[in-house]
């Protein structure tokens, strides 16, 4: 069964936390096709498109580079799911074949959400609304640069705190 070594999307490497590469085989014809386990950034930034260019390097030195549509997968975790249609299957090697039957690589396992925000952490955008003294208000205005740092330091000692006093 062929390994995955590294994934070029658009000439970026992305990290990925497991994989599985294989030939899709059906009445309707041959699809290469590569299920990955992501960062939500990754998924964010690629998921969405229509066609992307794939650098694929196989860990026994095979290199593949197509052109392949992204699917986003229902799952817990974020995963991208990339195929394109290919003619002759021989071409591909030692990747195996996957029939309309057979069960498809599980990939997830092991692997859980905190496991990959520690590797890439999103943004999220939020805004708040608060009611404050004016002068308050100016100084957060005037300090608008640095106060996403000053929040997150703000909420993470805090819920550190909060985490400490729970064990």
């Amino acid at each position: 069964m062929a390994k995955l070594k590294s994934v070029k999307i658009d000439g970026e490497s992305i990290y990925i936390f497991n994989s599985a590469i294989y030939i899709f085989q059906s009445t309707a014809g041959s699809t290469l096709e590569l299920t990955m386990i992501v960062s939500e950034i990754v998924l964010n930034k690629y998921g969405q498109e229509e066609n992307l260019i794939l650098e694929i390097e196989l860990q026994d030195g095979g290199v593949i580079n197509a052109i392949m549509h992204p699917q986003r997968l229902p799952d817990v975790l974020p995963q991208l799911h990339l195929y394109c249609e290919i003619d002759d299957i021989e071409e591909y090697g030692n990747i195996n074949i996957v029939h309309e039957n057979d069960s498809f690589p599980k990939i997830e396992e092991g692997i859980t959400i905190q496991d990959i925000r520690k590797v890439e952490m999103p943004d999220e955008k939020l805004v708040l609304k608060l009611k404050l003294p004016i002068d308050q208000a100016e100084w957060l205005r005037s300090h608008k640069a640095t106060l996403n740092e000053i929040l997150k330091e703000a909420i993470y000692d805090y819920w550190r705190k909060r985490e400490g006093e729970d064990t």
